[in-house]
């Protein structure tokens, strides 16, 4: 896969469970990473071990809904503000969103989630076509079932975590830096002819119209 070396990653909720390993592979791809996210302490752990594993890494404090912090975090970010700034520098640029497979697929009980995750991959291929004339291409990944904080709260429930690998056919949750890989291919020149684009990292649920047995062992050891 080409490499980062010389780019600058600026990764938004980076502190810890998808950002996190999002700014580990892009670091370990070469990239100098900036972190953002709204916790100071949570930032100096995910500055700690990304440090300790050789990534060039700095934080800032930053609330991604507050567009004076989002400008005074760093000299660009998500959306308009990034996009401003690659196409001042003009040498093109990547941005990657985080939708997930609910933008697609809806869940009655958390309609709002369904609904920005939705506009997000619109928002994806809209940012897309207005900014291919500038080389910066804009994609999205889409996750599955991804063992972060919140999944591992369900895990001690076996019932709903049966439930949760019903619709998973690889039969497992993705790990984080399983979404941290997909950015980082498209943060890299190997994706330099795709613009547009959602992908759903997420063991073959989008691809399911039905539900898959759940053997004990997979249940095991979780």
């Amino acid at each position: 896969m080409s490499g980062l070396v010389g780019r600058v990653a600026f990764i938004t909720g980076g502190a810890k469970g998808i950002g996190l390993a999002c700014a580990q592979a892009l670091g370990r791809g070469g990239a100098r990473v900036v972190i953002a996210d709204v916790s100071a302490d949570d930032l100096k752990s995910a500055e700690r071990d990304l440090g300790a594993e050789g990534i060039e890494c700095a934080s800032a404090v930053c609330d991604v809904g507050d567009r004076t912090q989002v400008e005074a975090a760093v000299d660009f970010t998500t959306g308009q503000v990034a996009a401003r700034q690659m196409k001042a520098q003009g040498h093109g640029g990547s941005i990657v969103n985080i939708s997930s497979v609910n933008g697609v697929m809806a869940i009655p009980t958390i309609a709002n989630y369904n609904a920005s995750k939705g506009g997000v991959n619109n928002l994806t291929r809209a940012m897309a076509l207005s900014l291919a004339p500038h080389a910066i291409r804009v994609n999205a990944v889409g996750p599955g079932s991804i063992m972060t904080d919140v999944l591992r709260q369900v895990v001690a429930d076996k019932a709903a975590m049966a439930k949760v690998l019903s619709r998973t056919p690889m039969l497992r949750a993705g790990d984080p830096i399983e979404i941290g890989n997909v950015v980082k291919f498209f943060a890299s020149d190997d994706s330099s002819y795709i613009t547009g684009q959602i992908l759903y990292a997420d063991g073959g649920r989008m691809a399911l119209n039905y539900t898959v047995p759940v053997p004990e062992e997979a249940l095991e050891g979780l």
